[in-house]
């Protein structure tokens, strides 16, 4: 394990930028979210979830597959590069690190999507969370607030400085060549970090338990909780844009005169066209059809196919949603405990 003192963090993302593309929290116009370094950005590392999730870039919200080109009855089709090179994500919290191993299950599998893959050619330095938010609920779905096994490098904030540790080769590869930034901890600094751990896992352990509600989800599709959870719902879909783990898409042709392109894009099952088919049919028809399906995706299809939850709590859907619909409410009616205290 090893150290950096804050007031070296300029240099140290000055040299990671020079290696690869740096994405970090960044703040502009009073929004947090990741964005490339360049000097003089406002990182805000302080702040516990940024608006978007770090999986925009890992998993675009817009990205073209292939130009076209058509004359008379000629039609050419260029399809798009995938994307080069690799790229560093800095500062990304443990609950988004799980969300993208969630995205790794959908676009990983065969056949690979592979524009994703190539993006997640990445390497993640995760910031551990020292006082997770009344909202966040990570714990519950068995992750720890102060600990990412899936990233690459592993931080905490001992105040004045960050305590780093590798966990992959591609970390440490990385750390070896940082040995005039990082210096070597004093015993007290390291053993302050199972302390951190422990402190920010205590926040959320008396809170939670999910034993059995995978089981019990299953059984949900008639429960009276979708009468009352819909009749709230504005079909907005912000929960879906702003969930680390939601991967639906669209693919859509847009053209001006001969020449076009075809891309996809974020798209949301809370909307009525989601499965709006050609026939005019739709198997989900109303908001409550659509408000089951977000709930029911999460705690029972998606963990029956991948053997994980489809959620990693970290509390946007409930701090953002305008209405207050709450997943947490869905996880009490399948027989979750959530205690208050």
């Amino acid at each position: 394990m090893q150290e950096i003192q804050k007031a070296r963090l300029p240099q140290l993302w000055e040299y990671l930028a020079k290696k690869a593309p740096l994405y970090l929290p960044q703040q502009e116009d009073g929004v947090i979210n990741f964005a490339p370094w360049q000097e003089g950005a406002r990182v805000k590392l302080e702040s516990l979830n940024t608006v978007l999730p770090p999986k925009s870039i890992v998993f675009p919200q817009w990205e073209t597959y292939l130009h076209f080109t058509q004359k008379a009855r000629e039609l050419k089709l260029t399809p798009t590069k995938e994307p080069e090179g690799s790229y560093i994500l800095f500062g990304v919290r443990p609950c988004d690190v799980a969300g993208i191993t969630v995205l790794d299950r959908v676009f990983l599998q065969d056949p690979v999507d592979v524009f994703y893959e190539s993006r997640r050619r990445c390497t993640i330095i995760s910031l551990a969370c020292n006082e997770p938010d009344i909202s966040c609920f990570c714990s519950a779905f068995g992750l720890e607030p102060g600990f990412a096994p899936a990233a690459d490098i592993m931080l905490w904030d001992g105040d004045k400085f960050l305590l780093w540790q590798s966990l992959t080769e591609k970390g440490e590869t990385l750390t070896h060549s940082l040995t005039d930034l990082l210096e070597v901890p004093t015993p007290a600094e390291t053993e302050s970090v199972q302390c951190l751990r422990e402190t920010a896992a205590t926040v959320q352990e008396q809170k939670w338990g999910l034993d059995g509600v995978k089981e019990r989800a299953k059984d949900m599709f008639n429960a009276p909780i979708w009468d009352s959870l819909y009749r709230r719902c504005l079909g907005c879909g912000i929960c879906t844009y702003l969930c680390p783990t939601c991967h639906c898409f669209d693919i859509g042709d847009f053209s001006r005169g001969e020449r076009g392109e075809r891309f996809r894009c974020w798209d949301s099952c809370m909307y009525k066209d989601f499965t709006l088919m050609a026939s005019g049919e739709n198997p989900r028809p109303t908001q409550k059809e659509r408000v089951r399906q977000r709930f029911m995706h999460k705690l029972s299809y998606f963990p029956a196919q991948h053997g994980l939850y489809g959620c990693v709590g970290c509390g946007r859907c409930v701090r953002k949603c305008p209405v207050n619909i709450d997943i947490t409410q869905v996880i009490k009616e399948a027989g979750g405990s959530i205690s208050c205290a």
